[in-house]
């Protein structure tokens, strides 16, 4: 009996695996295209845009995405414009529409340089070059200046120096300040602007010679979150104006004529998010607040579609939100928001034509992750009554073949009453009456949030859970963005206290619909969410039967000394120091409740990560080990940061979150699995073909193979895509 079983399984099996090929699994994840920013031509006939591609392993050597440069039409049609061994970034329309300038350091450049490549074809012309990485620009209207950061360029002796050994680092004294500058593309000169502290960005007036520069105190991340403010500077006259912005700085653009500065800014020093809405009028030196600190909702981003008008994207909930509104703060009657309910895409990366009748997007459904939609409006339409959105690029055309688990919003409440919401994606081939094992997946921040789109990630199973039977569930726990500044603020002065309550009562929202099993679920999340998982698996841990932490807080008291956002972390979160209140920052630490721990937690970190020091790891990981209450493991990335960005971190660490939660929420548990990884398991192939079309650079009028590194930036307290 035994043999005829056997023989059955073996005959049956590679039926079996054909029938897995459109389930998905953590190969599928590594070989996910993203689009990373796109932008508009002038004319609104075709769209520029970044694609992330992920790296052949073992085919090609490890590291981050290759980044490309493609152009798509407004039918669809796309073309690959660049797609070479080099970090394609910063891209912009010239100010004439003809071509298409970007970052990128290519054949013998030392340092990152401007380019330029026509939209007709040929050759990209490097058209600026300096002594150090060029970090961002902006093109005068005329097209013959271009405003750049850069910093200094090092002293040649210095090189010199580093040869013959001497590499030591001060630290947070030798990073060099940001600083502007200013090329003459004719003449070849090029001039520093005199202006104290460091610049992040800067946008050239298309009107007048002055610039709006982001000036933050030092080049520091902590003065850059926090202190950055708007400097308006007089090219001529080298005089400067500070608009001093409440909070927080996002995006700046000025209006067409050049009157008004648009400006997303928190609302005071403590808004944890920069959301709202405001214009500075250069004329009577004043700033317009349009969309303020009442409304419930986030501005991400924003575009000039008239001379004073500004069509806008916020998050609203789990959606987006789209709306019109008079940049003079005046005839708000023009103010409209669109049915949120109508866009089914999450969308950012706004950017509008110079008429302002066509407007480009990125975004990323449940369907999809980012690609670039685009809408029409008519002349002369001065609202947005029902978006027309057309998604024009198709980055992974197998995702069609995939089977895909349901996705839907969730509302629930918390134990006090407040009203929360989640995005849930339910187990594939769901089984009415049946209880399935949880993943509870916590966002980072906690200024963040989780829209119903796009949430199959290298650090969040999504798909991949559903495909092999777990529900995944992603909370929006107070403190989250996307309601308003009043939500966002409702975790301050109380870390761990009812924002990671509001887990708890998620999972029991769950429990009650009859979907989940309560005696299997696990926890994980990065950052922030990191912490909520050591907190999980520490002072809740008789609720959770598994936890995976990343870049993750255990100890309030050791990370106001190690991290690199201590102002951030007293403004936004806890709102006092260390030396204030010890007795908060340890009861708010899960180290203090390692002696519930009886979850079984894996821990892993970026060895180089200067947001949440690998210190929190190493001190949760000792002390569960000593106490030797539940199984407890530990993985360092060498060379990883607050994140992880190499393809291999990546997978190696979608592979085990995916181990560990099947070993102890579907598995036999007890120790802990193999840590030696089988890189083909969960539906790898070593023959399988992670590309499916070879993209090219259209230079000297021919088509030439081509791949791009990419180096993707996660937001500071995210770990991002």
């Amino acid at each position: 009996m035994r043999r005829f079983v056997l023989a059955f399984v073996l005959l049956i099996l590679p039926a079996f695996s054909f029938a897995q090929d459109n389930l998905f699994t953590p190969h599928h994840v590594a070989k996910l295209r993203v689009v990373t920013s796109a932008v508009i031509a002038p004319d609104g006939s075709q769209v520029a845009y970044i694609l992330s591609v992920p790296l052949m392993i073992p085919k090609e050597k490890d590291g981050p995405n290759w980044s490309e440069l493609h152009v798509v039409d407004t039918k669809g049609n796309s073309t690959p414009f660049i797609t070479g061994p080099v970090n394609i970034e910063n891209i912009a329309w010239t100010p004439d529409g003809k071509s298409i300038s970007f970052l990128a350091k290519r054949d013998k450049d030392e340092h990152r340089a401007l380019y330029v490549i026509p939209m007709r074809g040929g050759e990209s012309r490097r058209v600026l070059g300096h002594g150090s990485d060029i970090q961002g620009y902006s093109w005068k209207s005329d097209g013959k200046q271009i405003a750049f950061l850069a910093t200094e360029p090092a002293p040649r002796d210095r090189k010199a120096q580093q040869d013959q050994g001497y590499s030591q680092e001060i630290y947070e004294e030798d990073v060099p300040p940001m600083r502007v500058w200013i090329a003459d593309l004719d003449s070849g000169k090029t001039r520093m602007l005199d202006l104290k502290g460091s610049a992040s960005e800067l946008h050239w007036n298309p009107k007048m010679d002055k610039l709006a520069v982001a000036l933050a105190p030092t080049p520091l991340i902590d003065d850059q979150l926090m202190f950055r403010k708007v400097h308006i500077v007089d090219l001529n006259t080298g005089q400067s104006t500070v608009l001093k912005n409440p909070g927080k700085m996002g995006q700046v653009a000025w209006s067409p004529d050049g009157k008004l500065l648009a400006l997303i800014s928190g609302a005071d020093k403590h808004d944890p998010k920069e959301g709202r809405l405001w214009v500075w009028d250069t004329e009577h030196e004043n700033w317009s607040h349009l969309i303020g600190a009442s409304e419930p909702i986030h501005i991400e981003s924003f575009a000039w579609s008239r001379e004073a008008n500004v069509d806008y994207v916020a998050a609203n909930g789990v959606r987006s939100q789209l709306g019109n509104i008079n940049g003079l703060g005046r005839d708000t009657t023009l103010a409209t928001q669109a049915d949120c309910s109508a866009i089914e895409a999450v969308l950012t990366h706004l950017t509008c034509s110079n008429d302002g009748t066509a407007m480009c997007y990125v975004g990323h459904s449940p369907r999809n992750p980012p690609e670039v939609y685009y809408d029409f409006r008519k002349k002369g339409r001065l609202s947005i009554q029902a978006p027309q959105l057309l998604r024009l690029t198709d980055s992974n055309p197998w995702l069609r073949n995939m089977r895909l688990a349901k996705q839907e919003k969730v509302t629930f409440k918390a134990r006090d009453g407040l009203e929360l919401e989640g995005i849930l994606v339910r187990p594939l081939d769901e089984k009415k009456g049946e209880r399935y094992p949880l993943i509870l997946t916590v966002h980072g921040g906690p200024e963040a949030h989780i829209s119903d789109g796009w949430t199959t990630l290298y650090h969040s199973l999504g798909q991949v859970g559903a495909a092999r039977g777990f529900a995944v569930f992603y909370p929006n726990y107070r403190g989250s963005t996307g309601r308003g500044v009043e939500f966002s603020m409702m975790g301050q002065k109380e870390a761990a206290g009812k924002e990671f309550d509001d887990l708890v009562d998620a999972v029991d929202h769950l429990v009650k619909m009859g979907l989940v099993d309560p005696k299997k679920v696990g926890i994980t999340g990065g950052s922030y969410g990191g912490y909520a998982t050591a907190w999980g698996s520490t002072y809740y841990s008789d609720r959770f039967a598994a936890g995976v932490m990343f870049v993750g807080i255990s100890d309030c008291i050791s990370k106001v000394g190690t991290t690199d956002i201590p102002w951030e972390m007293n403004l936004v979160h806890h709102r006092k120091w260390l030396w204030e209140d010890w007795d908060y920052f340890k009861k708010s630490s899960p180290i203090s409740y390692t002696d519930k721990a009886k979850t079984p937690l894996l821990i892993m970190h970026g060895k180089a990560d200067p947001r949440v020091h690998p210190s929190q790891s190493l001190e949760l990981y000792r002390h569960l080990k000593l106490r030797g209450q539940a199984p407890v493991r530990l993985v360092l990335y060498p060379g990883e940061g607050h994140g992880n960005r190499r393809a291999a971190s990546r997978l190696d660490y979608n592979l085990r979150l995916l181990q560990w939660m099947e070993h102890y929420l579907k598995g036999p548990g007890g120790a802990p699995p193999p840590y030696e990884l089988d890189y083909n398991s969960y539906g790898g192939s070593k023959s399988a073909s992670w590309r499916h079309t070879p993209m090219r650079e259209m230079d000297r009028g021919t088509l030439v193979e081509a791949s791009i590194p990419w180096l993707g930036r996660g937001c500071p307290c995210c770990i991002g895509w």
